[in-house]
């Protein structure tokens, strides 16, 4: 090869590499405008459904301040992490702005307007949790800086879950005691404790995996890890299930239990892990239903909810459950489309019942395409197991995929009968500035972690659009010299 078509070809290289940030980030852009047109078509087609014609234009103007900070994010994502994924934030833009869209839906049929509606307190909180994603991204430029502060991550999730309980700002609310309330504002810290336990769980576990896959003693054909090695999960796990005894909180239990088991299996490749986290989760739940009343009270309500013994009004038991399937089954295939269904008639529709809400009004086609954008989230995580160049990440990038795909089956799960309803919310949907909070820094982490992945390897393994034309055949050209 000539001196000259070597210099051609590595200024060839160069453009190529070049080119593929603006590429993703082009995309990313135009994913977002897409994301926008559906955002502000949900809510226009809301008050037609509901009045028949534009009566609240303030919503829309309101709505724009988040659509102007995903402009901004997609700027700070340019400057700071060029090589993110471009899926993310248009995905986390569309479930954000459907979930507003709908609890408006609600609150027009409640009268409910300004501050009162919580369709606006939803879009207030949506904002600031973008503007806590951006300072996210800004702040972690790199992700590895944060394994050494792992036990850290673990002092601040006891911390976090153990809040709830003091007798001062610890707040009862639906018979779980897992809110912290502070003059008008009230706050779910176990939210932010998923995030603050997948940063422990990725640190120590890089660590100690191989004590934990290796060294132990042998009993019936499984190595068992020291007691040393496991103490720190096994102080995590009992704070988890602290919350099932003393706060009444089944999903958010479950919900701890099921991450730690993940990145327990991800980071020894043991099968045993996941027998033995079986066994306890089995035995557990039949234990805590035979002890707890409300986890039997769950159980009774899922297995036959049109008991009339279990069926009630006024405490909601299956009466919730029942009005859901009913939603379910009123919005058929298509839907009655939004603001024409009756979502109001099911308990908490905004909140833990939103996808039975969206249900009716989208039918089943709307709410196969919002689990598609969940799974394609959720991959976009799971993705960073494989791809990442460090172990640190590959562990934090599986874990907050798996937080979201466990809420969503969780909570869809639980509408539809699959599993007992255990009261999580739905991801960047329902009502609450906790759960929003906490997914649009994972959202943040995400972005980070897939920009640490070389540009190269997502074209290869397809997370980035391969390059076209005339940089694809200088591409080609290189690799066969």
């Amino acid at each position: 090869m000539s001196t000259a078509t070597a210099a051609q070809s590595f200024t060839q290289a160069i453009t190529i590499k070049l080119r593929e940030p603006a590429r993703a980030r082009n995309l990313e852009l135009f994913l977002l405008v897409i994301a926008c047109g559906i955002c502000a078509g949900a809510m226009v087609l809301v008050q037609l459904g509901t009045k028949g014609r534009l009566f609240d234009q303030s919503v829309l103007w309101v709505g724009g301040g988040i659509l102007g900070l995903a402009l901004v994010m997609h700027v700070v994502l340019r400057v700071v992490a060029k090589n993110a994924d471009p899926f993310v934030l248009p995905i986390a833009l569309v479930l954000n702005g459907i979930g507003i869209a709908e609890i408006y839906r609600i609150d027009v049929h409640n009268g409910l307007s300004g501050w009162d509606a919580i369709g606006v307190k939803q879009i207030v909180w949506t904002m600031l949790a973008m503007v806590l994603a951006i300072i996210t991204l800004v702040a972690v430029r790199n992700h590895r800086f944060l394994q050494r502060y792992r036990y850290i991550f673990m002092a601040l999730t006891i911390v976090l879950l153990l809040l709830p309980m003091l007798p001062v700002i610890g707040n009862n609310i639906g018979g779980a005691r897992v809110w912290i309330k502070i003059g008008p504002f009230s706050f779910q810290p176990g939210e932010l404790a998923k995030i603050t336990m997948a940063l422990f769980f990725a640190g120590y576990l890089v660590t100690a995996r191989d004590s934990l896959s290796i060294v132990g003693k042998k009993f019936l054909g499984m190595t068992f890890p020291r007691a040393r090695d496991l103490g720190p999960i096994l102080v995590m796990w009992g704070a988890a299930m602290a919350v099932l005894v003393f706060q009444r909180d089944l999903g958010t239990a479950l919900l701890y239990f099921g991450l730690f088991l993940v990145m327990i299996y991800v980071a020894t490749a043991r099968i045993s892990w996941v027998a033995i986290g079986l066994a306890l989760f089995i035995g557990g739940a039949l234990v805590a239903q035979s002890v707890l009343e409300y986890v039997h009270g769950r159980f009774e309500q899922w297995l036959d909810p049109f008991n009339q013994e279990v069926f009630s009004r006024e405490t909601q038991a299956s009466y919730q459950l029942v009005q859901g399937l009913f939603g379910f089954a009123n919005g058929g295939i298509t839907g009655t489309g939004l603001g024409q269904g009756r979502p109001y008639i099911t308990p908490v529709a905004n909140a833990d019942y939103i996808i039975a809400s969206l249900g009716e009004e989208l039918g089943l086609i709307g709410v196969f395409a919002i689990l598609a954008l969940f799974i394609m989230f959720a991959s976009r995580g799971i993705r960073v197991g494989f791809m990442a160049q460090d172990d640190f990440g590959k562990l934090l990038g599986v874990g907050f995929g798996f937080i979201i795909a466990l809420q969503v089956f969780v909570v869809v799960g639980g509408i539809t009968r699959i599993i007992p309803v255990t009261g999580l919310t739905t991801p960047f949907m329902a009502a609450g500035g906790s759960s929003l909070i906490a997914n649009w820094i994972i959202a943040a982490m995400l972005l980070r972690l897939t920009d640490s992945i070389p540009a190269e390897q997502r074209v290869q393994q397809g997370a980035l659009p391969a390059a076209s034309g005339r940089s694809a055949r200088a591409t080609r050209k290189e690799r066969r010299r």
